[in-house]
C-alpha cells in the first residue's frame, strides 16, 4: 500500500497559493456548517517521525475558527491512564457536537510501538484493532465525521530531515534517541504500518496515506480530503428521533419465571447481612491491592428498592474505594456527544468500585419507550453496550448487573405507602404513575434487554425483589461471589 505513494508529488508555490486560499474559504463555511448541524469531526494525524504533523496540523487550521477545535497530542498512557480501559482516554478527550478534535497520533500509537518493540505478537493485534474499529463505528454511528491521515515519507528524506533539525540548536531537542531508534526500524514499521492501515481503513473511517516530501502537496491533499468529507456529512438525511413514542406488545420473557414469593425473616437477615458487609469490605481492600476494578450496574421498576440496596451494599465499605453514580436524564455537555460518553468517564481506575444507579440501559428502556432514541438508535445500542462491556471485561473488570423486579401490585403498594409518609413523599413523583401506566411496554422492553445484552462475560442477575431483604442478600452474594470468582 504505502509502495503505491507518490513521493514525488509536488505543487508549485503558485498553484498551492491558488488552491489553498480557495481551501481556506472552503474550510471556514463547513466548519460553521458542520456547527449549526451539530456534527462531530475527528481528524487523526499519524505517520513518520518528522513527517511534518506539527506544521500541517497548524496550516490546517489556519483559517478556522480556534472556539470550534481543540488539539490533542497523544503521548504514552500515563500511570493514570493505565488503570482504565485503553480508549477511556480518548473518549474523554472527543469533541463536543459540532466541534473539532485534531489528534496529533492517536489510539493507534500505542498498537505501533508494542508491536514493533516485540510487547504483543504481531496475531495479537488483531483484539487491538477490533477494539479501535468499534470505537471508530461507535462514533460513525453517532453521526461524527472521521478522517485519517498517515503522512508518508521515506527513510532517506526521515534521515535528511533529522540532520537538519540536530543542526538547530532551538530544534535539535526533537530529535530523540527513540526517534533514532525508530528510524533504524523503519523497515519494520513499514509492515506493522501496512497491516494497520488495512486493518482499520473503513467506510466509516477510512485512511488517507499523504505523501508529505512536499508540504504544499501535502497541506492540499489534506484540506481537500476533509473538505470532501465535511461535505458528504452535511448531505446525509438528518436521523431524527421516531415521531411518536413506540409501543410494544406484552410476551412471555424471563420475568416470566421470576418467583416473587421468595423472602427472608428479620432474624435470619439481621444475622447475615453483617457478615456479607463485612466480606464485601475484605474484597475491596484486596481488589484495590490487585488493581481489579468492579463494576456494578443497577436497574429495575420505579419503586423497587435500588436506593435502599445501595445503601446496604456500600455500608461498610471504605468511602475512598468506591464511587456511586446516579444516572438521570443527560445534561449539557452529555446531550453533545455520543451517549455512552458520560459512562466512560465514569469508569473506575482499576482497584476501585463505581456503582450505578441506573446506567447504560437507559437507551434501550425509557429512551426506546418514550421516543427520544431513534428506532436504529436503540436497536444498535445493544451491540454497542455490549462492545463496551467486553472492554471492561477484557480489561480485567467484574461487572454485575442487577435488574430488580417487583410485582405491579407491589410497586403500586409502595406508591401508595410513599404518598402516605411525609419523609418519604418525595420520592413519589407525577412520572412514576405515568410509567406505571406503561408497565407492558417496559416490560417487553426490559425483557428485550434482558435477552439481548446477557452474556458469558457480563451475565444479567434477575433479583427478586418484593421482598426488600431478600433482595439486599442476593445482591450482596452476587458482588462478593463475582469478585471471588474473579480472584
Amino acid at each position: 500500500m504505502l509502495e503505491m505513494v507518490d513521493l514525488d508529488a509536488s505543487l508549485d508555490k503558485e498553484t498551492y497559493q491558488t488552491l489553498q486560499d480557495a481551501l481556506d474559504v472552503r474550510l471556514g463555511a463547513l466548519q460553521r456548517e458542520l456547527k449549526a448541524a451539530g456534527i462531530p469531526l475527528v481528524v487523526v494525524f499519524e505517520g513518520w517521525d518528522a513527517s511534518g504533523k506539527g506544521d500541517l496540523i497548524n496550516r490546517l487550521l489556519r483559517p478556522l475558527d480556534p472556539r470550534l477545535f481543540k488539539v490533542q497530542a497523544t503521548s504514552p498512557p500515563t500511570a493514570e491512564e493505565t488503570l482504565r480501559p485503553p480508549m477511556w482516554r480518548f473518549w474523554r478527550t472527543l469533541p463536543n457536537d459540532g466541534d473539532m478534535a485534531i489528534y496529533d497520533r492517536s489510539w493507534y500509537r500505542q498498537v505501533l510501538d508494542d508491536r514493533v518493540d516485540g510487547v504483543i505478537p504481531q496475531e495479537a493485534c488483531g483484539a487491538a484493532y477490533e477494539r479501535i474499529r468499534t470505537f471508530e463505528r461507535q462514533l460513525a454511528d453517532h453521526g461524527a465525521v472521521i478522517v485519517k491521515f498517515w503522512l508518508h515519507i521515506s527513510r532517506k528524506e526521515q534521515g535528511k530531515r533529522f540532520k537538519k533539525l540536530e543542526k538547530d540548536e532551538a530544534l535539535a531537542w526533537k530529535v530523540t534517541k527513540e526517534d533514532r531508534r525508530r528510524h533504524k526500524q523503519y523497515n519494520q514499521y513499514c509492515l506493522a504500518v501496512e497491516d494497520m492501515l488495512r486493518e482499520t481503513s473503513t467506510p466509516y473511517a477510512p485512511w488517507k496515506a499523504v505523501p508529505a516530501h512536499d508540504q504544499r502537496y501535502a497541506a492540499v491533499q489534506i484540506a481537500e480530503t476533509i473538505a470532501a468529507a465535511a461535505a458528504t456529512a452535511l448531505e446525509r438525511p438528518d436521523d431524527a428521533p421516531d415521531p411518536e413514542p413506540i409501543r410494544v406488545e406484552r410476551r412471555t420473557s424471563p420475568l416470566d419465571r421470576v418467583d416473587l414469593s421468595l423472602s427472608v425473616s428479620r432474624d435470619k437477615y439481621d444475622e447475615r447481612l453483617p457478615k456479607l458487609q463485612a466480606e464485601l469490605r475484605r474484597l475491596e481492600h484486596i481488589i484495590y491491592v490487585k488493581r481489579i476494578p468492579v463494576v456494578i450496574v443497577y436497574e429495575g421498576w420505579d419503586a423497587a428498592g435500588k436506593g435502599g440496596n445501595i445503601r446496604r451494599m456500600t455500608r461498610e465499605l471504605d468511602p475512598r474505594g468506591y464511587e456511586v453514580v446516579p444516572i438521570g436524564p443527560p445534561t449539557g455537555h452529555e446531550k453533545t456527544h455520543h451517549y455512552l460518553w458520560r459512562f466512560w468517564t465514569a469508569v473506575p481506575k482499576a482497584g476501585h468500585i463505581a456503582i450505578f444507579d441506573r446506567s447504560w440501559y437507559g437507551r434501550v428502556m425509557v429512551e426506546r419507550i418514550e421516543g427520544f432514541a431513534a428506532h436504529a438508535e436503540w436497536q444498535r445500542a445493544y451491540r454497542e453496550i455490549c462492545e463496551f462491556e467486553h472492554e471492561l471485561v477484557q480489561f480485567g473488570a467484574v461487572l454485575a448487573k442487577f435488574w430488580i423486579h417487583i410485582s405491579p401490585e407491589e410497586q403500586l403498594s409502595r406508591f401508595q405507602a410513599r404518598e402516605r409518609t411525609p419523609h418519604k413523599s418525595w420520592k413519589i413523583t407525577p412520572e412514576d404513575w405515568r410509567n406505571r401506566e406503561k408497565w407492558d411496554d417496559y416490560w417487553a422492553a426490559v425483557s428485550d434487554m434482558i435477552e439481548r445484552t446477557s452474556t458469558v462475560e457480563a451475565p444479567w442477575t434477575i433479583v427478586e425483589g418484593n421482598d426488600k431483604r431478600h433482595a439486599r442478600l442476593k445482591t450482596l452474594e452476587t458482588v462478593i461471589a463475582a469478585i471471588e470468582e474473579r480472584l
